[in-house]
């Protein structure tokens, strides 16, 4: 009651200020040389005249909004909707949206899709720093960003692709002088996810003052959250059921797998089938749960299940440095350099073995237990729950360098750049199975010592004289000698580079009856390569042959299967470039100035041209206006035709495989107890995607209530030949196929043992299926962004508020001869979509209650979900419930004491009332109980923070 009251009350305040006023435009630090950054143009020089949407958050506002980072802060705010983090779901995969780096932090405006959110750095583009053409934000040096603008437009016509959903663009201050440092601890309430920041900043000028030279170096590290099990609301959910009228999906909780056990399953049709090996490898017979609809999981029973980490354990160095040098009156030259050395470990789950194949003598069985199997081999399937748990370890190295020039000449400005970015990324995938190694150590025998070993190190003991024999008759019963044995370490090593050259020159043409005419000409030059090397490739499998005997994992006949020699594979690419060479124009022109209801009346235009040597030309446009209607009511719409190209691992990704248990929804009775490799593959035949955006908005500043302010801005954005990819193993890609006869090409992603040609043959079992980026039809948005606040003096001191909305209530993909997914106000989606809110909110209220203390709260809201967005799924329970959390930060400031520096401390407590995250899942999750698709918000519960601030 005590949580709900106080909500309420903060909620109803909130309320009542916004009625009241508008949202405060927080100051904008600028740089050190005369021209300003006006994020979304190169011609417009006061950001209250663009007529694109443009939010700006200072640096110090995002610090209480969530003090661990900048990028934490962007993420609590509602118009990045989808983006990724460390808290998103671990993988051994190097394939999906965060290209082989599970915890990497990446922004996702409106949730369209990372890759259609450019990134920028003071104007210019940040190189990718993942191999599918993301970036990872912590690139960026957060002691020395003054603010961040954030352009919820298509702007491709001043950057270039990629810029459909918008632009991110982190806007340093360049004129630091002085030592600042700080150092910060956080902890959770359960004792967890604890984690340190320290850094600091030095900036000074030099050869009177020509010159500038600015350093920062920042340390962060996170311990995690290494078990689900670790938070009381995780009971083990899992999605069950088929998503029709007679067997609806729905969440259950306390979910165990059907055909694994912690101490193994027999799972073969031959004697003894149905039992298990228990505690002390009791042969007891196995309790199955209650059914879930679906024949995978069991609510309760037998079962084992996996237990995943919830946060990924992290630890980076971020070190920058920028030099300025005005050569001049007319001539300023600059170098940025920055490093991001990143570490960040997952655990997807437990090692798994199916259907392996044992035989019924084999000595690690007592006498009753082979007398109970009976002669001849038998299958087994277990979770070694003793064993250590898989392991995802991605370290990145990332580094940008940004050096240029730039002056006058008579009354225009130019600028010339070149940027360097190079991110090399190892992602090791420990503690994976060497099936080579595992057929060996199952096929255990006596020697003639009476000693149980390998039976291939008896037929072959040059080759498998090392073999250790596994027991895996028990929970307990496999030494830590084997488990090494049958497990190893899979590495990847992918390297991104990116080179450009930029330039713009810009100024006023000429003078028009309402003001002066600008307009800049740009060009730029970029080339992206990736390659990528491994040492446990698809292309790797096991040598039947060498075991000198028929094992029984392996086929009859040597090498009559491929059986991959790993359990998880990475992928192998020579290294794969693409060029671009790019033209822009844009202008600025004043058509009216001072009439009757028209203060001002600007037209904005832009024209990009651009040809990829891998995806053809594109022509990319913008046309804007800004109306100011009085000075305190103005109107502003764009509209705009922009591209992203597809990337270099859109075209030509490398083959990965990932074996899994799939539901082939043609047969839904049957057991999915077999690992199907799901193969990914990339797509040379994709074109450019093209979007189309339309915005409407106004903006208030009333006289009569000083310091307030309103906007609203609607959008509706268009993408047509979207590129998504397709996973075979998706219930609604098999439907696809299935429905057309075969005929549909995504029956190509799904291989079965009579041939590809017979994808809907129901009594041929799912061999393969595939994952492959198409053009699909249409992915179509649209909603409406609301800034609102008010600064104010109340009691003789300051007090603020700022309200961010953003209202979304549909995400529509639109495919050839599907049902359309509306992802808006959906929760997990295929291809790794995240929960899209159709309402969220973030509150900002700040008062200072003395000239040294200060308190900050803030309230964050989603509204709602639907547990999924195919229209044509039935769900017995469809909503997850509305979610809220309330930060409260405290801030001392000491500056004015003799005794110690300007110094600030603060304490902070994030989700003050420990908030539960209602649980979510995926329906095609329902093989991964306690592993993945369980929440979207943040789970760490209520946490802690303490931290100093210097300023010298």
């Amino acid at each position: 009651m005590l949580n709900t009251n106080l909500r309420t009350t903060l909620m109803a305040g909130v309320s009542t200020l916004l009625i009241a006023s508008a949202a405060h435009a927080q100051s904008q630090p600028q740089p050190a040389s005369n021209e300003i950054v006006v994020t979304g143009s190169r011609v417009i020089k006061n950001g209250a005249n663009s007529p694109t949407p443009l939010t700006t958050v200072a640096t110090e506002q995002l610090q209480t909004i969530a003090p661990t980072s900048l990028v934490d802060a962007l993420n609590d705010l509602p118009t990045f909707s989808g983006s990724r983090n460390q808290f998103s779901n671990p993988g051994s995969s190097a394939t999906g949206v965060q290209g082989g780096n599970g915890a990497a932090d990446v922004l996702n405006l409106r949730n369209l899709g990372a890759y259609r959110t450019l990134i920028l750095y003071d104007g210019h583009r940040v190189p990718p720093s993942l191999f599918n053409s993301t970036t990872d934000v912590d690139i960026i040096p957060q002691e020395l960003i003054s603010r961040v603008d954030i352009v919820t437009g298509g702007v491709s016509a001043v950057y270039g692709s990629d810029a459909v959903s918008g632009v991110v663009n982190f806007v340093a201050n360049r004129n630091f002088n002085g030592f600042k440092a700080h150092a910060q601890y956080g902890l959770s309430q359960y004792g967890d996810s604890q984690n340190y920041d320290i850094g600091g900043a030095y900036g000074t000028r030099f050869d009177g003052g020509k010159g500038h030279v600015e350093f920062s170096y920042d340390y962060r590290d996170n311990d995690g959250i290494l078990f689900r099990s670790s938070r009381p609301w995780d009971d083990l959910p899992a999605v069950g059921g088929g998503g029709t009228a007679a067997n609806p999906y729905q969440l259950y909780t306390n979910v165990h797998l059907a055909a694994y056990t912690f101490g193994g399953l027999i799972t073969s049709k031959a004697a003894g089938a149905g039992y298990m090996f228990g505690d002390n490898g009791a042969f007891s017979k196995f309790v199955s749960g209650a059914a879930t609809g679906n024949n995978a999981i069991q609510v309760g029973g037998s079962g084992a299940y996996n237990n995943a980490s919830m946060e990924s354990p992290s630890n980076q160095h971020q070190v920058f440095g920028r030099a300025d040098y005005d050569f001049t009156d007319t001539l300023h030259g600059f170098v940025v350099a920055s490093a991001n050395l990143k570490t960040n470990l997952a655990y997807p789950g437990y090692l798994q073995l199916t259907n392996v194949t044992l035989n019924g003598a084999n000595p690690y069985l007592t006498a009753a237990e082979q007398t109970a199997l009976g002669a001849g081999n038998f299958t087994l399937s277990e979770m070694m729950q003793n064993a250590p748990r898989s392991e995802v370890l991605s370290h990145s190295q990332q580094y940008y360098v940004n050096a240029g020039l730039e002056g006058k000449i008579a009354d225009y400005a130019w600028n010339l750049t070149y940027t360097h970015g190079a991110s090399e990324l190892q992602t090791s995938s420990e503690n994976n199975i060497n099936y080579q190694n595992l057929y060996a150590a199952l096929d255990a025998t006596t020697n003639s010592s009476g000693q149980i070993v390998c039976r291939a190190a008896i037929a072959n003991p040059t080759v498998y004289g090392n073999c250790v024999p596994l027991d895996v008759f028990g929970p307990s019963a496999a030494s830590a000698a084997a488990v090494s044995y049958v497990t190893g370490t899979v590495t990847m090593h992918s390297s991104t580079v990116m080179d450009a050259v930029d330039g713009s020159f810009s100024g006023s043409v000429f003078n028009a009856p309402a003001g002066p005419v600008t307009a800049a000409v740009s060009g730029e030059w970029r080339k992206l390569s990736y390659d990528i090397s491994s040492n446990g490739t698809p292309t790797q499998y096991v040598n039947c042959a060498s075991y000198g005997y028929a094992n029984p994992n392996c086929a009859a006949a040597p090498n009559a299967a491929a059986i991959t020699l790993w359990g998880t594979t990475f992928p192998y690419s020579p290294t794969v470039s693409q060029s671009v060479w790019e033209t822009a124009f844009e202008t600025d022109i004043p058509l009216v100035k001072d009439a009757p209801l028209i203060k001002s009346f600007n037209l904005n235009g832009a024209v990009r041209y651009t040809d990829y040597s891998t995806s053809g030309s594109y022509l990319t446009w913008k046309v804007g206006a800004v109306w100011n209607v009085t000075d305190e009511f103005k109107l502003r719409a764009t509209t705009s035709h922009d591209i992203r190209a597809p990337t270099l691992y859109d075209l030509f990704q490398a083959v990965s495989v990932v074996n899994g248990n799939f539901t082939d929804t043609i047969n839904p009775s049957k057991p999915t107890t077999s690992y199907v490799p799901s193969i990914n593959v990339g797509n040379p035949n994709l074109k450019a995607e093209d979007g189309y955006t339309t915005t409407l908005g106004l903006v208030w500043r009333p006289s009569l209530l000083p310091g307030a302010t309103l906007s609203v801005d609607t959008y509706h954005t268009d993408i047509l030949n979207a590129i998504t990819t397709i996973q075979g193993f998706n219930a609604q890609t098999q439907s696809i196929c299935y429905g057309s006869g075969g005929a549909s090409p995504f029956c190509s992603l799904i291989q079965r043992a009579y041939g590809a040609a017979s994808p809907t043959n129901a009594a041929a079992a799912a061999t393969a299926y595939y994952i492959k980026p198409f053009n699909i039809g249409k992915l179509w948005t649209y909603g409406a962004d609301v800034e609102a606040g008010y600064t104010h003096t109340v009691f003789g001191r300051r007090a603020d508020v700022r309200v961010l909305m953003n209202y979304q209530p549909h995400i529509y993909y639109e495919q050839p001869g599907s049902v359309v997914v509306d992802q808006g106000d959906a929760g997990w989606g295929s291809n790794g979509l995240i929960p899209s809110p159709s309402f969220q909110l973030t509150a900002l209220v700040g008062y200072q209650v003395t000239d040294a203390f200060r308190f900050d709260v803030s309230e964050r809201y989603r509204n709602a979900l639907h547990r999924s967005g195919v229209l044509t799924q039935i769900w017995a329970d469809p909503i997850v419930p509305a979610y809220a959390t309330t930060g409260l930060t405290f801030t001392y400031d000491l500056k004015d004491r003799a005794y110690v520096p300007d110094t600030q401390m603060f304490f902070n407590i994030d989700n003050l009332f420990n908030a539960t995250p209602p649980l979510e899942g995926y329906y095609s999750g329902g093989t991964s109980a306690g592993a993945a698709y369980e929440f979207s918000d943040n789970p760490v519960g209520r946490a802690f923070m303490i931290g100093v601030r210097i300023r010298g």
